[in-house]
């Protein structure tokens, strides 16, 4: 079977695609139901927003070890020679487990200065950090999952992951509904804290089943070897590569937080539904970028330049056509959204007045990401880096500041993350084509 065919790709995507959508669907069920609980529901909700958007800032940085071991193991499939990397995946997972715990014993010693820094005070701040302090422990668990999704991505294998993801999300639902409300003489309501520690068996139940498909199906192991494997030097300066980019992607993301809780509770609030949901929309498209991911990885060790051309076209179309899906949908539940989410007239003014504009950027989006995921199968971190920093400093920083002067406050930010998207999109399209298109074997 053909490594582009329809069949082939959607036999990668739509696994992924659920699996993707596990996470952020984890924390837009954080925030449905904190937004809706009775003491303090907009504290609550901006406080599940604001952590929630650091939480997904550093995972995003440094599980981008997921992405370099992906690349690495679908290149030496491509090349059949799975066999040279059977030392480095053990290597980095460990890594990965280390690297977390330091994260971890960093963030939350610093909670108070972190999120005083997003300009939240009062029971914003106090919330922010009690959910944070659970939350974090988290980090080793998520780490060392990611790391294993990207072996199973690297064998071609989506599914795996989609299960894992799944009961995740299931455990985190069933339990954010009994932990937040509490069950009368037999559980106490738990607020906050009850989402977190929620999430936190979610994560826990993912990580023991990654564990299990890791060690039943695949052909790697975690025995140690202190003899260091020669492409762990080039996993992890892909990997830091990678956390300088996202590192640039999630400073956009925590300035667009920042100026709207300046703005007031209430655009803080709106904000974080409508970020989440941004971040829902991109973890769904993404299913197809990480198909590219793993399939632009075998071609590329393959040496097949024109499959991979004609990769990136079939990829490109079947992602803006789920953007279109998405859009479509929401267009037609337009007002119905928000309620989801939050009951309070006045959160619910502002996020129906911005939503179309998030709606909007979904092909411009699609492009994007597809792109992206094919780059980081390619091996193609350094470009990816250059291109987040010019995109975010010299396109959505300038954007969000000249907005912002005259007084558009959620316009400024979305306008900026449109601007910021366009960067991204077509300046991948056109690196693609120069680099890859024309390529003799």
């Amino acid at each position: 079977m053909s490594a582009i065919s329809f069949k082939n790709i959607n036999r990668l995507a739509i696994p992924a695609i659920i699996a993707g959508i596990a996470e952020p669907l984890i924390s837009l069920t954080d925030i449905a139901i904190i937004g809706n609980v009775d003491k303090n529901p907009i504290e609550a909700l901006a406080a599940a927003g604001i952590v929630g958007s650091f939480l997904s800032a550093i995972i995003w940085i440094v599980a981008q070890t997921k992405t370099a071991i992906s690349s690495i193991v679908s290149q030496h499939l491509g090349a059949n020679r799975l066999h040279a990397v059977k030392t480095l995946i053990p290597q980095a997972i460990y890594f990965n487990l280390l690297f977390s715990i330091v994260i971890y014993a960093t963030t939350a010693f610093f909670a108070e200065a972190i999120f005083s820094a997003y300009n939240a005070e009062g029971l914003i701040l106090s919330y922010s950090e009690e959910y944070y302090q659970i939350r974090a422990l988290g980090y080793p668990l998520t780490l060392v999952t990611f790391a294993i999704f990207g072996v199973f991505r690297g064998l071609q294998n989506t599914l795996w992951a989609m299960k894992c993801s799944i009961t995740g999300a299931l455990v985190n639902v069933v339990l954010d509904f009994l932990l937040v409300y509490g069950v009368e003489d037999y559980i106490p309501a738990m607020h906050l804290q009850g989402a977190a520690y929620a999430s936190l068996a979610a994560q826990t139940t993912m990580l023991v089943m990654a564990l299990w498909f890791f060690f039943k199906k695949t052909p790697f192991h975690l025995k140690l070897s202190f003899n260091i494997n020669p492409q762990l030097k080039g996993l992890l300066l892909m990997a830091a590569n990678l956390f300088v980019r996202t590192a640039a992607l999630n400073f956009a993301i925590y300035l667009a937080n920042a100026y709207a809780t300046g703005y007031g509770k209430n655009y803080i609030a709106a904000q974080s539904i409508l970020m989440n949901i941004w971040l829902f929309f991109s973890f769904f498209i993404d299913g197809y970028a990480n198909a590219g991911n793993a399939i632009g990885g075998r071609l590329l060790g393959a040496r097949d330049y024109n499959s991979l051309w004609e990769l990136s076209k079939k990829i490109s179309k079947y992602s803006v056509f789920i953007a279109f899906i998405l859009m479509g949908i929401c267009a037609l539940f337009y007002n119905e959204i928000g309620l989801i989410f939050n009951k309070e007239e006045s959160v619910l003014v502002l996020f129906s007045s911005v939503f179309w504009l998030v709606l909007l950027m979904q092909p411009v989006n699609a492009i994007a990401f597809m792109f992206d995921g094919i780059f980081k199968g390619l091996g193609e971190a350094k470009y990816l880096r250059n291109l987040l920093l010019a995109a975010t400093f010299l396109g959505f920083t300038p954007a969000l500041l000249i907005a912002d002067h005259f007084g558009m406050k959620l316009y400024a930010i979305w306008i900026a993350f449109f601007v910021w998207m366009l960067i991204r999109s077509s300046a991948l399209v056109i690196q693609f084509r120069r680099k890859y298109l024309k390529k003799e074997i």
